[in-house]
């Protein structure tokens, strides 16, 4: 397979499971852009910041931040705040980027939750260069949150959305993966250990302080449980008894 060849049997395989994030992304970017031109920032703005930022609930802090009193530091702690997950995201994708060459920083990149998710749970045809999949699947959903942010920055000044209501877009899209990758998995352990450690987390720290305990717990049992998870799922696949 040359090389064009090759290119496309990836951008193929990676664009049909992309277009749930496309829906979602066209809607939470339009609101994005409206709310950028109803605090007093043009089209423009929306484009660069969707395009260089690439962070959703970031960006929608940024509006803020650009609104307020110039403060650098508060800033970089609010973005390690909001965006803290991500570090936890990169340390399970480090195996999987590994051998992507150039794309690999764009990867990094372009690592939001949807991606991070589309990559992680992906089953790819072994006909299909993993690299360009991964870097189409980033690039996709790269492109919808670009798309969509511009077109709300330059429908704002023309149209007013009612909001209320959208931010549940992508939690129902996620639900919806989890309910996927469930149903494809055979051993369910990691499954129940993210949303059993998740559960006690909300009722020990609050909504609003649970993620990052969470994660760190989940990371750390799935870090000294990986060996019998991986032997449980091996088994499974084979058919041999747990």
């Amino acid at each position: 397979m040359n090389k064009q060849a090759t290119v496309f049997a990836a951008f193929r395989a990676a664009f049909p499971i992309t277009v749930p994030i496309l829906a979602g992304f066209m809607f939470l970017g339009i609101a994005y852009g409206v709310f950028m031109n109803l605090s007093g920032f043009g089209a423009g703005w929306a484009f660069f910041m969707s395009l260089l930022i690439f962070a959703g609930s970031m960006e929608f802090v940024a509006v803020s931040l650009l609104l307020g009193a110039f403060n650098p530091l508060g800033a970089l702690l609010l973005t390690l705040m909001v965006n803290a997950r991500h570090l936890f995201y990169g340390l399970s994708m480090l195996e999987k980027y590994k051998g992507t060459g150039w794309k690999k920083p764009y990867l990094i990149f372009g690592m939001c939750d949807e991606s991070f998710s589309l990559n992680q749970s992906a089953t790819i045809p072994r006909e299909v260069d993993r690299g360009w999949f991964m870097f189409f699947v980033t690039l996709l959903n790269h492109v919808y949150w670009v798309a969509g942010a511009t077109i709300g920055g330059l429908l704002g000044s023309f149209v007013h959305f009612d909001l209320e209501g959208l931010e549940f877009v992508m939690t129902a899209l996620f639900v919806v993966i989890f309910i996927e990758q469930w149903m494809k998995e055979k051993v369910h352990d990691s499954a129940m250990i993210g949303i059993g450690v998740s559960v006690v987390c909300l009722i020990v720290f609050g909504a609003d302080r649970f993620i990052i305990p969470a994660m760190l717990v989940i990371l750390a049992i799935l870090t000294l449980a990986r060996k019998k998870l991986e032997r449980e799922t091996i088994a499974a696949e084979k058919g041999e008894p747990l």
